[in-house]
């Protein structure tokens, strides 16, 4: 049984959700998450995925943000009952009521620098029959989690909305028969043509490009055609580059650091946002930083504090990144 999850109606003729002006729409598996933290002696299970933290970021700066997904029948109510009520449109979400959610297994080793994930389960895969027929945004994010984004699906949206932008995290992801996940899949590199902004981690691009250092690795990525990569390194930063110029971006200090779940799906969703406002993209990458500075500071997608205190953090960063 297929369950559009807006009203609760039953679809069985693929997605025929409208999802138009949106801000941001974000493309992906929704997850539960089971994060296993040094400091703690119980997991905690959190909503996940990458379309939730950068749809949230999106959202607490004030953008419209809608969120296209597959969910299994184990996906809790209370969930998509928070998800609306942080303001995210989910008429583009299908549930299967006789599929599992995809959930991950995440444990931090003792200074949080690294995690090992384990898949549990997996939803189907996003197909072009998923994406609503109307969809038209500002920006797409594709932001695969388990490799359920094909390429022909990303070609459909590079006609619906104004910039695309990728984390190729999920592409990279390989399962063995137990669920662990190593990073060497085969990526179909003919969707680097289509977006726009690239953003990754520091492993993620190597592993994508074969490359062992970073400014071979970035021109890779542009050689692609791509305007804009992004590359996170977590308490190093981050480096930006724009058509070959290069930028450090300092990491925005946080208060604590209690988990750094979805940092990085935070930067792309407070960069996107300010982006789109044809902000200077130091500028956006300030905000990025600032908010990923915020969720680290709760447990999962708990906290992002005020649009007030994202952007004040954003404008100390900026101020010295200038300095500099």
């Amino acid at each position: 049984m297929v369950i559009n999850i807006l009203d609760d109606h039953i679809n069985h003729e693929g997605a025929w959700a409208v999802i138009q002006n949106v801000d941001v729409a974000v493309i992906g598996h929704f997850s539960i998450d089971t994060i296993l933290l040094p400091s703690r002696t119980a997991p905690f299970v959190v909503l996940g995925g990458a379309v939730t933290y950068t749809s949230f970021a999106a959202k607490r700066l004030e953008a419209t943000a809608s969120v296209i997904s597959k969910v299994g029948g184990n996906f809790p109510e209370a969930y998509l009952w928070w998800l609306r009520q942080e303001g995210i449109d989910l008429s583009g979400v299908i549930k299967l009521a006789d599929e599992q959610t995809t959930c991950f297994e995440l444990g931090y080793n003792a200074d949080l620098s690294d995690r090992t994930l384990k898949l549990k389960s997996k939803a189907s895969p996003i197909n072009l029959a998923d994406v609503p027929a109307d969809l038209r945004a500002k920006a797409i994010h594709i932001a695969p989690i388990a490799n359920e984004v094909s390429y022909e699906v990303v070609e459909h949206l590079k006609h619906c909305a104004d910039i695309l932008s990728l984390d190729p995290q999920g592409l990279l992801r390989s399962f063995d028969e137990t669920g662990n996940v190593t990073e060497n899949a085969s990526v179909d590199k003919r969707i680097f043509n289509l977006i726009n902004i690239y953003k990754s981690s520091l492993n993620e691009i190597y592993a994508l490009t074969g490359q062992t250092e970073l400014k071979p690795a970035i021109k890779a990525i542009h050689d692609f055609g791509v305007e804009t990569v992004i590359v996170t390194m977590g308490a190093k930063g981050s480096v930006l580059s724009i058509e070959g110029a290069q930028y450090n971006i300092a990491a925005c200090p946080s208060q604590v650091l209690v988990d750094p779940t979805g940092a990085g799906d935070v930067f792309i969703g407070g960069f996107l946002t300010e982006y789109l406002r044809q902000k200077e993209s130091i500028w956006c990458a300030c905000v990025g930083s600032a908010a990923a500075s915020l969720v680290v500071e709760g447990i999962g997608p708990t906290y992002f504090g005020k649009k007030e205190e994202i952007y004040r953090r954003a404008n100390s960063l900026y101020e010295k990144e200038l300095k500099q």
